[in-house]
């Protein structure tokens, strides 16, 4: 890990500030009942005048695998908020298929970090 990986702030904090930037009211640590009547943590609840979405933050040294986005998907399901957003560093060939069939974003660390013009780091 680099110095400045250790100063830069996580991933988490990056995914807000790309969010509010897009116009985006953003909710950090949400909790929220399913049809199920099962309660589902978010890390991110995002609200614009048309929509609600949640996500999840996985700010990991590896690769998000397939049990983690289908988790997501089951959740933001039962919670009846479609098109969900997972947010790493990358993801493993799975995920990305399996995000194309059901309609879960995927968003990049690198894509943050390009959008809020910090890619220079």
């Amino acid at each position: 890990m680099t110095i400045l990986e250790l100063e830069s702030p996580g991933l988490e904090e990056l995914a807000c500030r790309y969010y509010r930037r897009l116009r985006y009211a953003v909710r950090k640590q949400v909790e929220l009942e399913g049809r199920s009547g099962r309660r589902h943590k978010f890390d991110l609840l995002l609200s614009d005048s048309r929509v609600s979405r949640v996500a999840w933050v996985k700010d990991w040294n590896r690769s998000v695998g397939i049990n983690v986005a289908i988790a997501l998907d089951v959740a933001a399901s039962d919670v009846k908020l479609p098109s969900p957003i997972m947010i790493a560093r990358e993801f493993s060939d799975d995920v990305k298929s399996y995000s194309k069939r059901r309609g879960l974003a995927l968003l990049m660390r690198r894509e943050i970090l390009t959008t809020l013009g910090l890619d220079r780091q």
